[in-house]
């Protein structure tokens, strides 16, 4: 129904009441001719808006309080910062994957409370073979270990201007995934390799190691093979004896991990007839393998130097466990470094070696 019909039902109306004022039908019939002048639009539905908006558009560029909990993994007390929304952090996660070398080879489980605790048969199950009227007897009951991830805090302080957080076209959101994700994976990356297990994760070359093989060898220790000399390879066939070194199974699926100085070396070995062992990709985004495998390069591996246990070789995915504590927590500090807001962000993080069968070392070492 049009307004101009609506007016001349109106005006009817206000012919029928002989008792209505001229006055009065004035004002109503100028109140009707103001509608009508009014253009006629459907207003505009609003648009998708990302769950992580007001995350961003509230908390990170103003400080404000985070009203759009449905996105957020959840909050913790005003001193220890807000839950990024599952975008921001799945973003973090995707950084972490592709820089952090350890990460993407190791086995990655998500936990949903400090501790964490895994339970490792050491040891085969016994069996055997019967008749079909055979008596069966009793097996040998197999021993367990309880492996704990040592857990710590991992923790980046990326800061901004506020002149940067203001504008418009700058991308927060990608800002602070890729800060963040950046140092973590630096931190992590060297807690991977060489962490103590103190306020942080245990690194797979702090671990005992010993020539002993894996039925004689202690659980928790490591095998390496000596390189036959303290400043390289005494022959190509020593880094082939570190290959065949770990059992057929975990052979499918393992890899090379070693610094840019040892690979530099590495690549440089040939075999009897003169072919390198380094065999670069076939094709783009295939790795580069040497003896078949690939090699994942990581700096906090040692270079090769007396004693160094500067390569690894193993299946990573059974050999080391890294727990993530989901939700990286962000904490908006304007006052600490003014003109520049500083965003504190934590993520619980842990990391052990859980197989020391499906990992071999090489010592550069002559025995």
């Amino acid at each position: 129904m049009t307004y101009e019909t609506k007016a001349d039902a109106l005006e009817g109306v206000f012919e029928a009441h002989a008792d209505t004022t001229a006055t009065d039908i004035a004002a109503l019939k100028a109140d009707v001719a103001r509608l009508n002048a009014l253009p006629l639009s459907r207003p505009a539905l609003k648009a998708d808006v990302p769950v992580s908006h007001g995350f961003t558009e509230r908390y990170l560029r103003k400080g404000l309080e985070v009203a759009e909990t449905k996105s957020m993994n959840g909050t913790t007390p005003g001193d220890g910062g807000v839950a990024v929304p599952r975008e921001i952090d799945a973003a973090i996660d995707r950084v972490l994957k592709s820089i952090s070398p350890i990460r993407s080879i190791a086995q990655v489980v998500q936990i949903g409370s400090a501790g964490y605790r895994k339970l490792i048969a050491v040891g085969g199950i016994a069996s055997g073979w019967v008749s079909e009227t055979g008596p069966r007897p009793e097996t040998a009951t197999d021993a367990f270990q309880e492996i704990a991830p040592p857990m710590g805090e991992l923790y980046a302080n990326p800061a901004a201007s506020q002149a940067m957080l203001d504008d418009a076209m700058f991308d927060v959101e990608a800002w602070l995934a890729g800060e963040i994700g950046r140092e973590f994976a630096r931190a992590e990356g060297v807690a991977f390799v060489n962490g103590d297990g103190l306020t942080k994760p245990k690194g797979f070359l702090t671990y005992p190691t010993s020539t002993a093989d894996d039925a004689t060898r202690p659980f928790g220790t490591v095998q390496y093979l000596p390189s036959g000399s303290t400043t390289g390879f005494a022959s190509a066939d020593k880094l082939i004896d570190l290959v065949h070194a770990l059992r057929a199974p975990y052979r499918q699926g393992a890899c090379f991990v070693m610094s840019a100085a040892t690979l530099s070396k590495t690549r440089q070995l040939k075999d009897t007839t003169g072919q390198y062992l380094w065999q670069p990709a076939m094709t783009a985004g295939q790795p580069a393998t040497l003896l078949g495998y690939p090699v994942v390069e990581a700096e906090a591996m040692p270079d090769i130097a007396t004693n160094s246990l500067a390569v690894a070789f193993g299946n990573f995915e059974a050999a080391y466990l890294i727990a993530d504590r989901t939700a990286t927590q962000v904490l908006r500090d304007p006052y600490s470094n003014k003109p520049f807001v500083h965003f504190y962000a934590t993520r619980r993080v842990g990391g052990a070696l859980v197989n020391a069968h499906a990992l071999k070392l090489m010592k550069f070492a002559v025995s």
